[in-house]
C-alpha cells in the first residue's frame, strides 16, 4: 500500500495542470491568502476522500478473497486501464498537432487557423489571470477542487481501502501522502511568501515553459501510473 500511494502522490504533485493554475493564482492580488486558501482546500479533497475510505473500512482492509476485496481491485484494475487510455489519447492529439505545421508549411488549406488559435488560447489565459486578480479566497479554493486529478486520486482512494489503521505506520503514510501530492504547491506559496516579487515572475516563466510541455508530461504521468496500476491489479487478482 505504501508504495503505491507513494508513486500516486508524485504522480499527483509531478502533475502540471495545478501548478499551472496556481502560479497564476499567488501571481494575482493577495495571491499569498489566495495561495493558501488554494492549498487548503486541495489538502480538504485528500482529507475528504480518505475519511470516506476508511469510514466505509472501519480501518480495517477488506479480506483478499472478499467481494469488497475483489470489488477495490477491480476498481483500481479500472483507474489504471482509464489512464493509460487518456494518455494514448493524450499522445494521439500530440501527434495530431505536430503534423498540422507540416501542412501548414505545404500551404496545406486551414493552415493560417494555426496562429489565431494560438492567440486565442493566450488571450483566455490573460483573462483568467484578471480574473483572479479581482476573484475572492474562496473563488481560489473552488479552482483547488476543479483541477484536482481526480483519477489519480480515485486509485489513492483505492489503495486507501487496504489501509490498517490499528498500526501507527499507517497514519504516517496517509500524511505522507498527502504531503507529498501537495509538496510542490507547498514549495511555490513558501518561494512566494519569502521572495515575492522575484517569485511571481519565475513561477510565471515556470507556467509558460509548463503550458509549453504539459502535453507530454501528462502523457508520460498518465501511462506510468495507468501500467502500473493495472499491472499491480491483474497481479493481485489472479495471484
Amino acid at each position: 500500500m505504501v508504495l503505491d500511494l507513494m508513486l500516486i502522490a508524485l504522480v499527483i504533485t509531478l502533475y502540471p495542470l495545478p501548478m499551472m493554475a496556481f502560479a497564476l493564482v499567488v501571481s494575482s492580488a493577495r495571491g499569498v491568502w489566495k495561495g493558501l486558501a488554494f492549498i487548503l482546500a486541495w489538502l480538504a479533497c485528500f482529507v475528504a476522500v480518505i475519511a470516506v475510505v476508511l469510514a466505509l473500512t472501519d480501518g480495517q482492509p477488506p479480506p483478499p478473497r472478499s467481494p469488497p476485496g475483489v470489488a477495490g481491485l477491480a476498481a483500481k484494475l479500472a483507474i489504471g486501464i482509464g489512464l493509460v487510455f487518456y494518455g494514448l489519447h493524450r499522445r494521439r492529439l500530440i501527434q495530431a498537432s505536430s503534423a498540422a505545421p507540416a501542412g501548414a508549411a505545404s500551404g496545406a488549406p486551414g493552415s493560417a487557423a494555426a496562429s489565431p488559435g494560438a492567440e486565442a488560447r493566450e488571450e483566455r489565459a490573460d483573462k483568467v489571470a484578471e480574473g483572479l486578480d479581482h476573484s475572492s479566497v474562496w473563488a481560489a479554493a473552488g479552482l483547488a477542487v476543479l483541477v484536482q486529478p481526480w483519477g489519480m486520486v480515485a486509485a489513492g482512494a483505492t489503495t486507501v481501502l487496504e489501509a490498517n489503521t490499528s498500526h501507527a505506520a499507517t497514519y504516517a503514510a496517509l500524511f505522507g501522502f498527502c504531503l507529498l501530492a501537495t509538496a510542490s504547491l507547498l514549495a511555490a506559496e513558501l518561494y512566494i511568501v519569502f521572495s515575492p516579487e522575484v517569485a511571481q515572475a519565475r513561477l510565471l516563466r515556470m507556467r509558460g515553459w509548463l503550458k509549453a510541455h504539459s502535453e507530454q508530461a501528462i502523457v508520460i504521468l498518465c501511462l506510468a501510473l495507468g501500467l502500473w496500476l493495472t499491472a499491480k491489479s491483474i497481479y493481485q487478482l489472479t495471484s
